[in-house]
């Protein structure tokens, strides 16, 4: 089984508030991400940052996660990466907090796929989580920080895998974007 890396490390300044903790059907964003990818990993690691304290309280009682802070958080989000790959001993998902609804069968689809790195794409444009074989660890590694995951990805054996999920492109970064989740984007 994967383990799991999720991103909120970010200051989330385009929404003026911790966009992680904000509530839609009863569930912070975050908890929705991490609610979403715990059927497909025996662990999970959120990365966390400028609201380091606030999340770690928030997901305190969830068991199979574990807060870890990137004391660099404010270099870019492929330190938070970086963090979050030295812990992991296996295949993995990388999601961002802000994505926080992709469907199961899009978790189910990245694990069955065959090639080192996976991509879901929805209508032709690729989403996330990102799926990475656990050999790719070191490497992922080895790249500067101010790399990314985009230029990282395109150096090896990518797997894009077409998907009937929205969730994979939607993201939320203002508060316009999280007013205008009526709900979570239909599961899939």
């Amino acid at each position: 089984m994967a383990e799991g890396i999720i991103l909120t490390a970010g200051y989330s300044s385009r929404a003026e508030t911790n966009k992680m903790l904000l509530i839609q059907n009863n569930k912070s964003l975050i908890c929705h991400a991490i609610d979403g990818m715990k059927p497909f990993t025996r662990h999970i690691y959120v990365i966390t940052g400028y609201y380091h304290e606030d999340i770690e309280q928030a997901l305190k009682n969830i068991q199979g996660v574990t807060c870890i802070y990137n004391k660099n958080y404010d270099q870019g989000m492929f330190g938070s990466i970086q963090t979050g790959v030295n812990v992991v001993s296996d295949d993995f998902f990388v999601l961002p907090g802000d994505c926080p609804f992709v469907s199961a069968k899009t978790y189910e689809s990245l694990l069955m796929g065959n090639k080192e790195m996976r991509v879901p794409s929805f209508s032709g444009r690729k989403g996330h989580p990102l799926f990475i074989q656990k050999h790719l660890i070191n490497p992922l590694l080895a790249e500067p920080i101010d790399s990314n995951l985009k230029y990282f990805r395109n150096q090896h054996d990518l797997e894009v895998i077409d998907t009937d999920d929205p969730n994979v492109i939607i993201d939320i970064d203002t508060m316009a974007d999280f007013m205008n989740l009526k709900k979570p984007l239909k599961e899939v």
